[in-house]
């Protein structure tokens, strides 16, 4: 290749009609095409650094849209069953139960009008009970829900049966979840008894017959052990409240990561009486939990993006070295030191190129099969989902691309700059 390369260097120019001074994209160009180059004892080192990009890539992608859609997936499972902001009286009930009313009339319901980027709220009250069926029992949560609910949040974790109407007359229809409903072995169409305590001693409980009309399944192990929606007319007349009270109010936000400042200026605009809350606060524990995966998906950027740029800083100084004689010949014809710099510079970026081609490749397709099949399943109850959720976006895949195009090719600078101490008559006679 040196031989070639000196012997027709003009002759290469006149062919080409490349300027001298920009010859070194051609030779770049022809070092990665030389069949002597694929045969090399630097080709096993530049396959390694190959695929130390492309591993590097696909478990950068996986981790990063695996990580997200997990955040996601639970931050919408949580605010489907309590809203983003929950509205609720000061008291000193820790529990799901509404013990003390609020009144619907007020300036913020059934439009939050006075707060920029609220999207719905919604009135609900919720009261403690036990299913009882002639083979077992399950103690539950009554959501009581009205016309105003958005049952979109809830329609994705339907499972079988439908949505039921409480815009008409009081009925009897509820949801119960699938955990539920295989615990106390019922289908959509079967009625259970559900027996309410009264406040105070001595007191016979409420019974309320039921009729599954949907059955959901969150694979939130926490919410679908506990509730089953109904009619918010049933909280009422046991509670013995008035048609215009409620338990508590949910608010939904337009943007979630615009929650806090949402919750501020929804505790502002209520009445001294009502407590706000968002589900960041009432559900710490588990927002914790979920930002320790942003540290876990850094951790695997940085460790990944070192490892692609040390093998490809190994991989530099083998060619350069393999081609030391090259050099020296480039160099003695009257190249300066950037431009046979550029040459292993335009090198290491096909191979850089090479890398990312592939793991994209792979990454993108492995995340597209667990979109579409589920393959990988989680254990709900560690996970609070069913399977690894996805969440594939365009904009992170080219800015992961661009972040390891940019962090190699400036970490490589620095190898290339051997070349500049490399004497061309040394070089020459180099074997």
């Amino acid at each position: 290749m040196e031989r070639f390369l000196a012997e027709n260097f003009m002759y290469i120019c006149m062919i080409t009609k490349t300027p001298l001074l920009n010859l070194e994209y051609f030779i770049a160009k022809r070092l990665i095409t030389a069949k002597d180059y694929k045969s090399s004892i630097s080709a096993p080192i530049i396959k390694i650094a190959i695929s130390a990009i492309a591993i590097g890539m696909i478990m950068m992608i996986v981790s990063v849209a695996t990580g997200i859609g997990l955040q996601q997936k639970i931050r919408e499972k949580i605010s489907a069953f309590n809203g983003h902001i929950i509205i609720s009286n000061y008291d000193n009930n820790q529990s799901e139960v509404t013990l003390v009313p609020i009144s619907k009339k007020q300036d913020f319901y059934p439009k939050f009008k006075s707060v920029e980027g609220v999207s719905h709220i919604q009135a609900i009250a919720s009261k403690a009970g036990i299913i009882r069926t002639e083979t077992a029992f399950e103690g539950i949560v009554f959501k009581g829900v009205g016309a105003d609910y958005e049952w979109k949040n809830i329609e994705d974790y339907l499972v079988s049966g439908k949505l039921p109407d409480f815009s008409a007359k009081v009925n009897e229809d509820v949801l119960i979840s699938q955990f539920l409903a295989n615990r106390l072995k019922l289908k959509v169409g079967d009625a259970f008894n559900t027996f309410f305590m009264k406040e105070g001693q001595n007191k016979l409980p409420n019974i309320r017959r039921f009729k599954i009309m949907g059955i959901f399944n969150s694979g939130f192990q926490e919410f679908d052990a506990t509730y089953i929606i109904g009619d918010i007319r049933h909280m009422q007349r046991i509670n013995k409240w008035k048609a215009d009270e409620v338990g508590a109010f949910e608010v939904f936000v337009d943007d979630f990561d615009d929650i806090k400042r949402v919750g501020d200026q929804v505790y502002q605009q209520t009445g001294s009486t009502l407590d706000t809350k968002t589900i960041i606060e009432k559900y710490g524990y588990i927002f914790e939990w979920l930002q320790l995966f942003d540290f876990n998906i850094i951790v695997i950027l940085i460790v990944m993006i070192l490892v692609a740029t040390i093998n490809m800083v190994v991989a530099l100084l083998v060619l350069i070295l393999e081609r030391t004689q090259m050099i020296g010949i480039l160099k003695a014809l009257g190249a300066n030191n950037w431009s046979i710099r550029k040459i292993f510079l335009y090198n290491a970026s096909y191979l850089i190129l090479r890398g990312l081609f592939w793991g994209n490749l792979i990454g993108i397709s492995v995340l597209l099969i667990q979109q579409y099949f589920g393959i990988i399943k989680l254990n709900p109850e560690n996970y609070y989902v069913n399977e690894a959720p996805v969440y594939l976006n365009w904009v992170y895949v080219a800015l992961l691309n661009l972040l390891t195009i940019g962090v190699c090719f400036v970490v490589l600078l620095i190898p290339s700059y051997i070349i500049t101490k490399i004497s061309p008559v040394k070089a020459i006679r180099f074997d």
